[in-house]
């Protein structure tokens, strides 16, 4: 059975020991994500089919008509505005035709179909951005505040401190299953439509595993803070 959290104790050098092992993994996801991408954004689809085409194709058979792909400026700024019902695109992956390009589209694409679903746990993710939004807007403050005064972070400057963590921990952990899952009916849809053919999707698969590095990591930080904040909160 695991332990309460009150009673995890994360002695500070045991902290900065596991928290440098976080960082390296951090680099490391961040490596592997260029990496793939870098490589597969090389590898032209069969199929000729851009991300923009790529994406619609998915919507499509899902029977979405309501949103709109969008194109923007930046490496890998590509997101799914469930609010807005937008699917924007960088330009790279908007007008590309590469295994990478199409993979990310359609990963974009499969959460607009979690969307029109209703998927729960994208459900979940969304009710959490606002608070998601305040916490890391209050973090700076607090980590100034615990710089500048004398009894560093303790009191009441740390139970902020945990409420904040405890918020980005959550909104974490919760954003791993709502990426992998974008990510299957993505690699689902791409075979089955025939936009790309069975012996393409390593590729594929290989630039969405190395994204999910990126998530998985930052929960990992999130709660590694959380875990220390909380030992010494006891």
């Amino acid at each position: 059975m695991m332990a309460p959290l009150a009673f995890i104790f994360i002695s500070t050098g045991v902290f900065y020991l596991l928290l440098i092992l976080v960082f390296i993994f951090a680099i490391y996801a961040q490596i592997r994500v260029s990496s793939a991408y870098d490589k597969n954004s090389r590898i032209l689809s069969r199929g000729g089919l851009s991300g923009r085409e790529a994406a619609e194709a998915v919507m499509t058979q899902a029977g979405i008509t309501d949103v709109t792909i969008e194109e923007t400026e930046g490496h890998l700024t590509d997101h799914y505005d469930p609010i807005g019902k937008k699917l924007v695109l960088s330009s790279e992956n908007y007008r590309g035709t590469s295994l990478a390009a199409v993979g990310v589209a359609a990963h974009e694409a499969g959460h607009a179909i979690q969307h029109k679903v209703g998927y729960q746990m994208l459900n979940f993710r969304m009710a959490l951005v606002p608070a998601t939004r305040v916490v890391s807007g209050v973090l700076p403050f607090v980590i100034l505040a615990s710089w500048f005064l004398i009894q560093g972070l303790t009191g009441l400057i740390l139970d902020i401190a945990i409420v904040c963590y405890a918020v980005l921990t959550l909104f974490n952990l919760v954003t791993l299953p709502v990426e992998f899952d974008a990510s299957r009916r993505a690699k689902v849809q791409l075979v089955n439509l025939g936009v790309l053919e069975p012996d393409e999707m390593p590729g594929v698969n290989e630039t969405l595993n190395a994204a999910a590095l990126t998530y998985l990591a930052a929960f990992v930080s999130s709660l590694l803070y959380l875990l220390y904040l909380v030992s010494r909160r006891r």
